[in-house]
């Protein structure tokens, strides 16, 4: 059974561009009010002009701890209170592990791991107090089976998997959802670093997916009733078979 997100009010990290805009679009089109946090500031600018006044901008640079750290309160300062978060923010590392460096790594590991743990760890406590929330997370399906053409990212998801389903259980008695979507290859960004030739092939033969996929399926997660929790939702493009 559906129910309305109309008049809700929604953090989305990673927010100016692939799932995060994608799902921002479609918070929107529910009627919820959504703060957009970004590190990119001039494109916050042009997507809130563009999206209109339910769409709020949120400059934050996750990778920085005070920003970070700073993030939440100053979401509440603009709206007062928090539904849903969506840590959605992260970033990729593919290949070989001897290819990449150990920048790199940390990065990835602070922007996909450790935010947003820091971003959940300082919502709950609003959220426990008002006895309702919704805290989804992108995961991926390399959370869910050692990837071993990324395992690098796939270390990071599985850190987030593990993270996600205990937070879960903690906040079963304040009445908080905690869960993750866990899609396959999504054409966005974060493919970057993919050979031209293996991303061309791999949208031939239906191996990718789009953001709206995802986006969707976060919409199908957060219009249950609240007595049901989607723990985490397996999206993939039919094609890929790598798992």
């Amino acid at each position: 059974m559906s129910q309305s997100l109309e008049g809700k009010i929604a953090v989305v990290t990673g927010a100016a561009s692939g799932i995060g805009l994608a799902t921002t679009k479609m918070l929107l089109d529910n009627g919820v009010t959504v703060v957009m946090a970004d590190w990119n500031e001039a494109a916050l600018a042009a997507l809130t002009a563009e999206l209109g006044g339910k769409a709020i901008p949120q400059v934050t640079n996750l990778l920085d701890p005070e920003s970070c750290k700073a993030m939440v309160p100053e979401v509440l300062e603009k709206v007062g209170h928090i539904d849903i978060l969506y840590c959605n923010a992260g970033t990729y590392i593919g290949g070989d592990l001897w290819d990449t460096d150990a920048d790199t790594i940390d990065r990835m590991l602070n922007l996909n791991v450790n935010a947003a743990i820091k971003n959940i760890q300082a919502v709950v406590p609003h959220m426990m107090e008002r006895k309702s929330g919704d805290i989804v997370v992108t995961c991926s399906i390399s959370g869910h089976f050692p990837a071993e053409w990324e395992p690098v990212y796939s270390a990071s998801k599985w850190a987030i998997t593990s993270f996600v389903q205990g937070v879960r259980r903690q906040m079963i008695p304040y009445g908080v959802r905690v869960a993750q979507v866990s899609p396959g290859p999504v054409i966005s960004a974060l493919l970057a670093d993919w050979p031209e030739e293996n991303l061309r092939k791999a949208k031939e033969e239906g191996a990718l997916m789009d953001a709206e996929e995802v986006a969707e399926a976060v919409e199908f997660m957060l219009t249950r009733r609240r007595q049901v929790t989607v723990r985490d939702l397996v999206v993939l493009p039919t094609a890929f078979a790598r798992m």
